[in-house]
């Protein structure tokens, strides 16, 4: 219980100290005592001293020597990514993603499957805790759970990790998916949506990384985004920052899973592709998706990229007007916000370049000059992994702050 013992004791009037010689080797890189109190403007006998904690805490671990600088040489320090394990799962309308992760972030055992989001919270997320009870059971026996992660793909409030009232998620309004978990694995948990956890991926470890003011974009069965302000995740004081999905888009009676009428959702989100390629596959206007519906196939909105990258011209023009649309919507924030980089995600970008060049060309045209003077589009590239890499951060920032250290939680206590 030694070790147990050194973690409850971080909890202290020396928490803010303490989390910044941590911080300095986890997040800054620092590998030495000097080098921490360079960063962290510590004294040197305080350095000293709150290393010797994080060392009996098996947060950080003492590696070889270091290279001399005119006297003895200094003892590296490193963090011990390996002291805990997080669950992470990602969920989407139509799919489950788990996977386990360690403290630095990094995801291993990631699996995932087909599910249906309107079968309510108490169907999903059993099986989410299903996955998960396998991913414990292969955990070696001294491993622990220190943490849990969620993306929904709704509003959550952040503080309470409870959706509100989610469009396309029926039957999760106010369910408690923290209190799901918690009593299960007797760990914290965080809940937060998709699309926010999907930019904190990008931003720790994908394309965003060094950029301050980032807006991050899935175009999937709906359409999110998540907001990077001064190299912080912004949710806003509720935390639905970023819910342009439900932005108008101009005069429409498409009514939207909201209930509103012209959302950018309901005209140019995956859903509304999958119902429209239908309608283009009913009439014959488009030959590629006329053979899928005749061969028993459903018409979906990978249907319908499919086929506009097979050259068909209808279903081309569809992916190239939710482009459109959504590339003006953008231009909105691009001028309101003013990012350096914007990334779309999502099942609708596999469209590639047929979709991000009608993007760019939209948010181009209806941007003021200075504000894309120096913007970029592109693709993200960690696919479904940004949203587990970003829940597993979203847990390790929360567990490694100040309030995260200084409570006193049974399942941190490794025994």
């Amino acid at each position: 219980m030694e070790r147990a013992h050194a973690i409850t004791a971080l909890a202290g009037e020396n928490i803010e100290s303490v989390v910044s010689v941590l911080d300095a080797v986890r997040v800054s890189g620092a590998t030495t005592r000097p080098e921490i109190a360079r960063v962290t403007r510590l004294g040197r006998n305080v350095v000293t001293d709150r290393a010797a904690q994080l060392i009996a805490a098996g947060l950080l671990t003492e590696g070889p020597l270091g290279r001399s600088t005119g006297g003895r040489a200094p003892r590296e320090l490193r963090f011990n990514a390996a002291a805990g394990v997080i669950l992470v799962a990602d969920l989407g309308a139509t799919s489950i993603e788990v996977a386990t992760a360690d403290l630095a972030g990094s995801i291993s055992n990631a699996r995932g499957e087909a599910a249906d989001v309107t079968l309510g919270p108490t169907h999903i997320l059993s099986r989410v805790a299903e996955l998960f009870d396998e991913l414990v059971d292969s955990l070696p026996g001294d491993a622990h759970v220190w943490g849990v992660g969620v993306g929904l793909p709704g509003p959550v409030e952040f503080d309470t990790g409870r959706p509100v009232s989610p469009p396309i998620m029926p039957g999760w309004d106010g369910y408690d998916v923290r209190s799901f978990f918690a009593s299960r694995y007797h760990a914290p948990v965080w809940v937060d949506n998709d699309v926010n956890v999907m930019a904190l991926g990008e931003l720790r470890g994908g394309l965003a990384a060094g950029h301050q003011d980032v807006v991050f974009v899935k175009i999937g069965t709906g359409i999110g985004a998540g907001l990077v302000s001064r190299g912080l995740l912004h949710r806003g004081a509720q935390g639905c920052a970023g819910d342009i999905g439900h932005m108008a888009v101009g005069e429409s009676t498409v009514q939207c899973r909201c209930g509103q009428l012209g959302c950018l959702e309901a005209l140019a989100g995956g859903h509304a592709l999958g119902r429209d390629g239908l309608e283009l596959a009913h009439s014959g206007q488009s030959p590629v998706l006329a053979g899928e519906l005749a061969a028993g196939h459903e018409v979906t909105a990978q249907s319908v990229v499919d086929a506009a990258l097979r050259g068909d011209p209808a279903a081309r023009r569809l992916v190239t007007e939710s482009a459109r649309l959504l590339g003006g919507a953008l231009a909105r924030v691009v001028n309101f916000f003013n990012p350096s980089l914007i990334l779309i995600g999502g099942g609708v970008a596999s469209a590639g370049d047929l979709y991000l060049s009608q993007v760019r060309l939209a948010v181009l045209g209806r941007s003021l000059p200075l504000a894309t003077r120096h913007l970029e589009i592109l693709q993200s590239p960690l696919a479904d992994r940004a949203g587990l890499r970003g829940a597993a951060f979203m847990v390790v920032d929360e567990l490694l702050s100040p309030a995260g250290l200084s409570r006193t939680h049974d399942q941190l206590l490794i025994s």
